[in-house]
């Protein structure tokens, strides 16, 4: 039997008028419960209104940019009543629960635990009310501090009698959350007494040189992750700065150092489990310091009974995100809940680069969806996270004998920023083909001419010359994106980087202004800068300024490949070995030397008809050298 009910304004926390910014859905719609109905937004959060009750949508009662206040009409929602009968309606007063006759009820209060150390922190998301009926550990509130955000859950099933809290209070262990009924059988383990706050003491001992610190009280859970590692051997730190940061299904939290000094080593690294009492770092401390500890029971040891207040739980069942990309994504100055943090990394954002709407700049899960959205149509353009090394940990040594090599620093300089370039420009490459029989039979006239004046002329030197005259005809190719990404900055002057292999890695010095050279002084310039290269002798300017660079595997082999443009440049051609073709020319097939390309640009810049016709000219200018004289 059908039903009409009516959705309504839930408990705003105290704020008499709100903003609807976003209406999710419409008139027709079959909603679930719990979905998102509509966003509404005040002067210290937004939040999602969900449906209470499943069932389909009849009418919109109100739009975006209207304000609304506890209470009043959102939506009216045709149900089944089979449905709608085991589910609170927000519109309706709520109702307790009916328990079993033969149950005794117990009135308990559920406190803010252990809170680290912090003195208040702020109630940023509220997930219950009066007259819910609540499991154990299910969330009550988010509670955010200047080091960590965390869940607080509740310690006993039952029905909230009195909310005691309301967003955007700021609370500190030991002050009341929430009022509820249980049945006495799960009330039975004292409530109040993992939440009575623990007295810290001073001891006179002094500390030891080397301190080892170690993970501090985790309110019981057994392991959590470490997804960011603040500091490494070497480090001179101060006392309560961050080491690490661990999450774990409900909060996530900094740990601080508890003295100041040198870091000597590091025990832990990202991805790593760690339970309380594990060793983070030893430091050599700098200055003598009292230590102190939290005055604890010794009689018997914590169990975790039903009420126990966790400060971070057991970790999320959720698949977790590989090392690398943790280590990538870096939270340490982001204010934002757990589930939105969760949220972030399953979609791979990175949260440092989200602008929060919420209180404090609290980011939220409609900030990480919009900034998704935003990268997705192209209205935003993320920053370049920090490279990390694309590989997994894996204790190669248990298969047989290894050796590691590190890299030196031009390889890990190169690697970092192809690893940029390849994460933040949107790629495309084009492949084609020059005939170059003509320019090699041209080239092979004047060889020994060349030598004889000391210089070795390749067809690179022709390429970097049709290459300079092929950007005077597309400026779009000698240019880069402007700080804003909204604009180009377009180059008067054509230098070409030409990619050198070296002992020590891959290095691009640039050749300047090519089209105020002939081909015979830029095969002599190719020849210094190749020579400077393989000496470890070029300088930083010798790598700066390139229009365009040509990364060239003709000596080597292969067909075709994929170059990654060397950013701030936007675009790079690649150039492979040249073979034999049987070509259709004039009624009949005739041997052609062929050279293969491979053209890659940023798609943010270049498009696919511009790309495909620099692609062709360049063909063309190069397949008859005289072109260049008629430019």
């Amino acid at each position: 039997m059908s039903q009409t009910e009516i959705i309504k304004v839930p408990d705003l926390g105290g704020a008499a008028q709100v903003d609807v910014i976003e209406v999710m859905v419409q008139a027709g719609d079959q909603i679930e419960l719990d979905q998102g109905l509509m966003t509404v937004e005040g002067d210290k959060a937004s939040m999602d209104i969900p449906a209470p009750i499943i069932g389909t949508v009849s009418r919109v009662l109100v739009k975006v940019g209207d304000q609304v206040s506890e209470g009043d009409d959102l939506f009216e929602v045709t149900t089944e009543s089979s449905k709608s009968n085991d589910v609170p309606v927000v519109s309706d007063t709520p109702q307790e629960p009916e328990m079993p006759s033969n149950a005794a009820l117990e009135s308990i209060t559920v406190y803010v635990p252990d809170l680290g150390g912090a003195a208040q922190v702020d109630v940023i998301e509220q997930h219950v009310h009066v007259g819910d009926t609540i499991a154990l550990d299910a969330p009550l509130f988010t509670v955010e501090g200047d080091k960590a955000s965390m869940d607080i859950p509740s310690t006993a099933s039952g029905v909230v009698t009195e909310v005691c809290a309301k967003v955007g209070d700021q609370v500190k262990e030991g002050d009341a959350l929430i009022h509820m009924q249980t049945q006495s059988e799960s009330a039975s383990a004292p409530v109040v007494a993992e939440n009575t706050p623990k007295e810290a003491v001073t001891s006179p001992d002094v500390a030891p040189t080397e301190v080892t610190m170690t993970i501090p009280d985790l309110g019981g859970a057994a392991q959590v992750d470490v997804i960011e590692v603040h500091v490494k051997p070497g480090d001179q730190i101060e006392k309560e700065a961050a080491i690490a940061t661990l999450e774990g299904d409900k909060a996530s939290m900094e740990v601080p150092a508890t003295h100041s000094g040198e870091i000597l080593s590091v025990h832990v690294s990202v991805g790593d489990k760690v339970s309380e009492q594990d060793a983070m770092v030893t430091v050599k401390t700098t200055a003598t310091q009292k230590v102190t500890q939290e005055q604890v029971p010794t009689s018997a040891p914590k169990k975790p009974a039903a009420s126990a207040v966790q400060q971070t739980p057991a970790p999320s069942q959720h698949t977790p995100l590989a090392p690398e990309a943790m280590n990538k994504i870096s939270f340490g100055a982001v204010h934002a809940s757990p589930s939105v943090r969760r949220f972030a990394r399953d979609l791979g954002v990175d949260l440092t680069q989200v602008k929060g709407s919420g209180p404090k700049g609290r980011v939220t899960q409609k900030d990480v969806q919009s900034f998704v959205k935003g990268v997705m149509t192209g209205a935003s353009t993320p920053k370049a996270a920090a490279p990390v090394a694309k590989t997994m940990t894996v204790d190669f040594s248990e298969f047989g004998e290894t050796t590691h090599e590190p890299f030196n620093k031009i390889k890990r300089m190169t690697g970092k920023h192809m690893d940029f370039c390849w994460t933040t420009i949107p790629h495309v490459t084009q492949f084609g083909e020059a005939d170059i029989t003509d320019m090699e039979a041209f080239r092979q006239e004047h060889k020994d001419e060349a030598k004889a004046s000391g210089i070795r002329l390749t067809p690179l030197a022709f390429i970097t010359q049709v290459l300079g005259q092929t950007l005077q005809e597309f400026p779009h190719f000698n240019a880069s994106l402007d700080p804003s990404g909204e604009g180009l900055i377009l180059k008067h002057y054509t230098n070409i980087g030409i990619a050198v292999e070296t002992p020590n890695g891959l290095v691009v010095p640039v050749i300047r202004d090519v089209m105020d050279q002939s081909i015979m002084s830029i095969a002599e310039a190719m020849g210094d800068i190749s020579k400077k290269a393989r000496d470890g002798a070029l300088t930083a300017n010798d790598m700066k300024g390139g229009s365009m660079t040509i990364s060239s595997l003709g000596g080597i082999g292969g067909t075709a490949f994929t170059p990654i443009v060397n950013a701030p440049e936007v675009a790079i051609l690649g150039v492979s070995k040249s073979y034999m073709k049987p070509v259709y020319q004039n009624g009949e097939f005739v041997p052609r030397l062929m050279l293969p390309l491979s053209l890659s640009y940023d798609h943010r810049v270049i498009d696919g008809a511009e790309g495909a016709r620099f692609l062709t000219r360049f063909s063309e200018l190069l397949g008859d050298i005289r072109n260049l004289l008629l430019v």
